[in-house]
């Protein structure tokens, strides 16, 4: 499905000419206060238009053009999901980043998979639709070398956190703002590093008092952990490369029992639904 955007470049005119196209009859449907287009419709009804501004076709991507890469934060799910897929013969690069940055990298086609967690799932990137392979559902939460501090101390200590697109601040956020704790008053001294591994690792050395991480990655540096959340965590894929032979090994080693068995020697996760595929309802739609 595309927006009135992606069927701008699709046959190369200006978006607001789309609504002109639409009153010559090009095939169109609402979703919740928007329109939508399907790929195909569109292209047919290019080709039967007289209309010289339309191509007759659209050049599909080359072959082979799919990066082997996956963004993500360095969760130890997907670190853990990478080696055993590797095991059965197919590798897959990690790219460490946010989930901003991952979503950012995925719309842009520079990578196969992007983490994402937090605030809900996205269902399109740009105007193509995506699909969720879920991984685990996780804690999220606060670590710290001895007992973990309050709320109302953060303020008054160096907290490890992590970028303002990253999703696990989501729950830092929401937080605060239940026990009416002002959010740049703790963020005002708070260090922003780029993984859960480099939070854990300067609580660790003393760099930090406390940090923002997952149950799982304070339990492997020792820490102690409170959490503040639970959140699905997983992977989003182009629908159209379901198919690829990456993302299919992909989706078998999530399903598989050693999978689950390596993350239930971990804390912090679920794993009931590993594996499991899904097409997130664009934020748009009426439900």
């Amino acid at each position: 499905m595309l927006t009135t955007g992606g069927v701008a470049a699709l046959l190369s005119v200006h978006p607001k000419h789309v609504y002109r196209l639409m009153r010559r009859g090009l095939p169109a449907r609402r979703v919740g206060s928007t329109w939508r287009f399907e790929r195909e419709e569109v292209l047919a009804w290019a080709r039967r238009s007289q209309d010289s501004a339309l191509p007759v076709s659209v050049p599909e991507a080359p072959a082979g053009s799919v990066s082997g890469l996956v963004a993500a934060n360095g969760d130890l799910a997907v670190e853990i999901l990478l080696r055993m897929v590797d095991e059965r013969g197919t590798s897959l690069g990690l790219l460490k980043t946010d989930r901003g940055g991952a979503l950012v990298r995925l719309e842009q086609g520079r990578v196969l998979l992007a983490g994402c967690h937090g605030a809900g799932f996205p269902a399109f990137a740009g105007d193509v639709r995506l699909a969720r392979i879920h991984l685990v559902t996780r804690e999220v939460g606060l670590c710290a070398r001895g007992p973990v501090p309050r709320l109302a101390q953060l303020a008054k200590l160096r907290l490890a956190a992590r970028p303002p697109t990253a999703g696990v601040m989501v729950h830092l956020e929401r937080a605060l703002a239940e026990a009416r704790i002002p959010v740049a008053r703790v963020l005002a001294r708070a260090t922003r590093l780029e993984s859960h591994a480099d939070v854990v690792a300067a609580v660790t050395r003393g760099d930090a008092d406390v940090g923002l991480t997952t149950h799982a990655w304070a339990e492997r540096l020792g820490l102690r952990f409170e959490a503040l959340g639970r959140e699905g965590y997983g992977l989003l894929v182009r629908a159209g490369h379901l198919s690829e032979p990456a993302v299919v090994r992909v989706c078998e080693v999530a399903q598989s029992e050693a999978y689950r068995k390596a993350l239930a020697e971990l804390a912090g996760y679920d794993t009931s639904a590993a594996g499991t595929i899904h097409y997130d309802v664009d934020p748009g739609a009426n439900s």
